[in-house]
Formats: structure tokens, sequence, C-alpha cells
């Protein structure tokens, strides 16, 4: 059979019809009709909820207007109630309809509406409907009063028992059995996103009992982690940490949602991204515990060796490390843990230095911190074992990212006649290209330092124009064509240029006309501008002129 245009099942009416009459006759020959069809309707039930999941509850009411009677005529019958999984399924498709955030009368009596439907089905598993209904007449309690009151008070005491039981442990001789836990996880799936059942999800998550082995149940690690992930639940970051600690895939399927952001067809600012970490609370997880911390960390490492370096995965690493040190500062006051725990297999000494953060240290000191850093690398890479190969110290490295642009400024910028620090040209050729051997690494080393010779000749001069700057940036004539990284290190010195060069601002645009030649290297001078900004926000630089110049190519690319 055809499936209806608006998206439910073709049999959708033919339900309404058959529920019209089962609410409105309640003889021998309907119970047996209900009782013949109950398999047929939980399977359409389930097809239903699969269709509603997908959509909020305004577009849920708006395409489906009866919706909402199938759905109360389905609850009150006793029969689709006892049926098999029909009352989870309700349930389900219940949960829906629920807005978190209400943002008028209409959503909030919907909401109302929803809940007194979910009370009724979650009291009525639990007592007899006349039960209840005597309960209600004989203390004078509406429905609509009791059973909001009734579901609240019921997650309120399983909340108590569960922190007792954590509490009192093996003494405990109400302790709650492991497998109850474990029922009271699973029952929470299709309820998690309600608010009224935040309080139980966050003591179930935070619960720890003495058994060896996981008492919640995969699923509810599960549901958790996507309504976090689509913001269908406000928990507080000590349970998210709880959850991250307590079930990896979580954790991953977490880092993998940030990742398709970061590389999503639609080009992130670097303020995006940090809105997109802070949000992810992946960053303040990690400084509250190293093991999240290097999950994070490694997951980051594949990504770059897969994707090759991806410059959206690399800025995704940076911010996130930058994101990372600042919650670190502010978790670790007293140093819960030491930093050897967050970078297990690196030099401590190399760790140290390259936390400091560059507006903490004097610019006139850049300098010395820039060639001890340079120093440590070399030994290290030279070494050959400790503290492993090049990629796992230019990994660490290029976690604190800014270091290589003052490394570039630093040497664009100083005196015409003074010769390059042999340290400073070592660390911006291996933070191109770490994997390069020691004979290729030197020649990037005499290419990079024969550009640089003729930038600083031309970084106060009164006249530039374009065709200086390719000639200064031109291949050596006659010699091999330069690799890839190296040629790229070029374009970023080039760029450098424009923005701190006197007379870089008025050939800028041409420069950059030149340069891009295929799309890749356009977005290349994206990247460089917009981390660029981004990085002089964090170090306070003021350089107005700059500052106008980058953020006006950004806009006009």
């Amino acid at each position: 059979m055809a499936e209806d245009s608006a998206g439910l099942p073709s049999n959708y009416q033919f339900w309404m019809q058959k529920l019209s009459v089962w609410t409105q006759a309640s003889t021998l020959e309907t119970q047996r009709d209900i009782c013949l069809h109950l398999p047929q309707f939980q399977e359409f039930l389930r097809r239903m909820y699969e269709t509603l999941k997908e959509m909020d509850s305004n577009a849920i009411i708006e395409r489906f207007p009866t919706i909402c009677q199938l759905l109360a005529k389905s609850c009150w019958s006793p029969f689709i109630l006892a049926y098999d999984e029909s009352p989870k399924i309700l349930i389900w498709c219940l949960c829906c309809l629920i807005k978190k955030d209400p943002q008028n009368s209409r959503e909030s009596k919907l909401n109302s509406w929803t809940r007194r439907l979910l009370s009724h089905i979650v009291s009525t598993s639990r007592f007899d409907i006349k039960e209840v209904g005597l309960f209600n007449q004989v203390l004078g309690y509406a429905p609509t009063d009791y059973y909001p009151g009734l579901l609240k008070n019921m997650v309120l005491s399983l909340v108590s028992e569960l922190r007792e039981n954590h509490l009192n442990g093996f003494s405990s001789q109400r302790r709650m059995s492991p497998e109850r836990v474990r029922s009271l996880s699973r029952i929470c799936v299709p309820l998690l996103t309600l608010p009224d059942f935040e309080p139980l999800v966050e003591a179930l998550l935070t619960y720890h009992g003495h058994e060896p082995q996981e008492v919640l149940c995969p699923e509810f690690f599960d549901a958790v982690n996507e309504a976090f992930l689509l913001k269908k639940i406000s928990l507080p970051t000590s349970a998210i940490l709880c959850l991250w600690l307590r079930h990896l895939p979580s954790l991953e399927n977490t880092m993998l949602h940030l990742l398709e952001k970061l590389i999503s067809s639609e080009r992130n600012s670097l303020r995006r991204i940090k809105c997109f970490m802070k949000d992810s609370l992946l960053p303040e997880a990690a400084a509250c515990h190293p093991a999240i911390f290097r999950v994070i960390d490694e997951i980051f490492r594949s990504a770059l060796l897969e994707t090759d370096g991806a410059p959206e995965v690399l800025a995704g690493l940076q911010v996130f490390t930058r994101c990372f040190v600042e919650a670190l500062e502010k978790e670790n006051k007293q140093l819960k843990f030491a930093l050897k725990t967050y970078f297990p297999y690196a030099s401590p000494s190399l760790v140290m230095v390259l936390l400091q953060h560059p507006k903490d240290i004097p610019q006139g000191l850049w300098h010395q911190s820039l060639k001890h850093i340079s120093e440590m690398l070399k030994e290290i890479v030279e070494d050959h074992g400790s503290y492993g190969g090049p990629f796992e110290s230019w990994f660490l490295f290029v976690h604190f990212g800014g270091w290589a642009d003052i490394t570039a400024e630093q040497l664009l910028m100083s005196e015409a006649e003074a010769e390059p620090p042999e340290a400073l040209l070592w660390l911006l050729a291996f933070s191109c290209s770490p994997g390069a051997g020691d004979q290729q690494r030197a020649r990037t080393m005499v290419e990079v330092k024969t550009v640089l010779g003729c930038l600083t000749k031309l970084f106060r001069s009164p006249a530039l124009s374009a065709r200086d700057l390719q000639a200064a940036a031109g291949e050596n004539l006659g010699g091999d064509p330069r690799p890839p990284a190296c040629q790229q290190l070029v374009r970023r010195l080039l760029l450098h240029f424009l923005l701190w060069a006197p007379g870089g601002h008025t050939i800028a645009r041409e420069v950059i006309t030149l340069m891009a030649q295929t799309d890749a290297i356009m977005n290349e001078i994206i990247g460089f501008l917009d981390y660029t900004l981004y990085r002089w926000d964090h170090l306070c630089v003021e350089a107005h002129r700059s500052r106008k110049l980058a953020r006006e190519l950004l806009t006009e690319l």
C-alpha cells in the first residue's frame, strides 16, 4: 500500500476509525475486535513513532492535526495499555510532543496535556485504574491534580533511594539491588527527555554501586548521550562527566559529532568553533579527568592522520586546547591531577613551556622562549625514541599552534642585517613538515632563510609592489620545485608580511589574488586570516591597522 503524502502510514485513518469504534462501545464483539487487532496496531504505533521522532512538536501538530486524538484514545484503552510493548511505544510518541522550552500558552497547554497522559500510563502500570479512581474520589483530587503530583513524587522517591543506596553502601539493609537499578535505567530510556525525569537521570548517572560490572544498561547511556547532543535534556557537567567515564562509546560519539561539525561543507570561523567546543562540554570534562582528555586527544590525533592534517581538524584541536587550558586553570587551582597524567608520553619540561600563554610572557622574552622550545623539540626529534617519534612531538607542538605564527612574526620583524637564528628557522621548518628528513628540513631552512632575507629588506620600504613580493617569494631559478609544505610556509610568511609591513596594506588584495590560484589555497588564506584574528584577540595584540586589514580581507574573501 502506498505511503501517505503527509508522511504517516497510509492506514492512519483506518486506525483512527477503529479507535473511535473501540472507545464508543464496550460490547463483547468490540473487545474481540480489539484483541484481534492489537499486534497490527502496535506495529502501526511503532512505525508512527519512527515518523514523529524526526520532527519537533510544532511540526507534528501542523502536519497531523488529529494526532492528539489518536494518542489520547490509545492511552485510555486498557486493552492497548495491557498489550506487550504498546505502553512503551505510546510513551515514546508522547515524548515527541513535549516542548522543552514552551514559547507560548498553546505550547504550555500541550506540554501539560502530554504530561497528564504520561502520568496516566505510568500510574496505571502500577495501580489498578479503579483503585486510582477510588483514591482520587476519597481524597477529593481531580486526575489533573493527582497524576502530575504522583509522577513528581515517584521520581523524587527513586532519586532519594538511589542516593541513600550510594551513601550507605554495603551496610544498608535496604540496599537497592543491581537488577532493580538496571531495570530502572531501562525504563527511563523513553522518558528521559521529560523535564520531570531529569533528576532521576542525573541520579542514575552519578550512582556508583559496589558491583564489579556496570549496572546501568547500554541503551540508557546511548539515549542520554543522544538527547544531550540534540539538546533535548539539560544535565549538570558532573552528570555528563559520569556518563563519559562510564560509557566510552558515548564520549566517542560526542567527538564524532563535533568532528562532523568541523569538517562540514560550511566554513566555520574560529569563534564559531569555540562556541561548538564550549557547547560540547568536552574541554571542561577533559580538564576534570585525564582519562577523558586522552580519549579526545587520541581521536584528534587519528583524525589528523586520516585527513592528512586537514586545516579544519587542526583548527579544532588548537581551539579545544585553548579552551581545555582555560578550564584546567579554573578546575585545577589545587592541581587535582598532575600534568603528567594528561600528557603521559610527552616531555614534562616541554609541556610546561608550551602551556605558558604567550600573553603571560613579556614580548621581549618571546625570542628566548621560542629558542628554548626549538632546542627541546630538536633534541627529542633527533634522539629517535624518547617521547615518541617526530610526529608525536609535532602533534604536541601544534596543540599550541600560536607559537609557530609568533616564530614567523619574530623572524620577519627582525633587523634586515641580522642573521635569522637557526633555532627559529628549524622550528618553522619542523612546524610545516614534521615527517621530513634532516636533508629536506635543511633545504626548507635554506629556502625560508632566502625568502626572509628579501622580505626583511622590503619590510620598511616606502614603496612596495606586488611584483616585489612575487620576486621575493619566487623559487630559485634552475632548482627543483619546492615541496608543497615549503610552498605553504612561504605563503604564510607573505601573509604575515602583508599584515605587518607598513606598505603591505596597499598591495594586499593584489598579492592575494596572485597567490590564490586554487580554491584550496584560497581556503588556506581565509583560515590563516581567521586564526590570526583569533590569536591576536587572545594575545591582546593592539595593531589596529593590521587588525582592520585582516577583518576587511576576511569579509571580502
